[in-house]
């Protein structure tokens, strides 16, 4: 799948196969994240890879927002080291493993966004350290319609040369 073809399609997945994701997919899911550009190529992300359903369960209680990380064969908790860019680059590094998960059949979804701190203890992530977002990865457990989004117009949301000047 080319890049534009993920972009298009992808959607959030949060319910999953019972299925364990290869080794191979699991590195070049992380290969992706790692390979993203940052701002003054600080890399501010760190990743831990978790596929121990016993963890896993423990992090779908911990992250308010994700209840579904319990069904998933891996997650990856993404932290940051404090920049002024960290949310910025850390996310383009979620976004990039969601998109080659996604060109290899794999689903997910960004869960949290602040608020895990109870993370922080299970993982023994260091204080210096802040938890951005877990993602949880796995085969769709249902066929999605792929591409179907609703999304504004273009011309609602898009300009061109300025404000409120046609994007034609």
């Amino acid at each position: 799948m080319d890049v534009f073809e993920s972009v298009r399609t992808v959607l959030a997945v949060r319910q999953y196969q019972e299925k364990p994701i290869p080794e191979d997919a699991v590195r070049q899911i992380v290969e992706a994240g790692h390979l993203t550009a940052s701002s003054m190529n600080g890399q501010p992300w760190h990743f831990i890879v978790i596929e121990d359903q016993e963890i896993l369960g423990q992090l779908a209680t911990l992250a308010r927002s994700g209840p579904y990380i319990a069904q998933a064969p891996l997650a990856i908790v993404v932290g940051m080291e404090q920049s002024p860019f960290a949310v910025s680059d850390a996310s383009r590094a979620v976004q990039s493993m969601i998109l080659t998960a996604w060109a290899r059949g794999i689903g997910s979804n960004w869960v949290g966004f602040n608020n895990l701190q109870d993370v922080r203890p299970l993982l023994n992530i260091p204080e210096n350290i802040e938890i951005l977002a877990i993602v949880p990865f796995g085969y769709p457990a249902t066929s999605l319609g792929k591409g179907l989004k609703k999304r504004k117009p273009l011309g609602e949301v898009v300009h061109r040369g300025r404000w409120n000047q046609p994007f034609e």
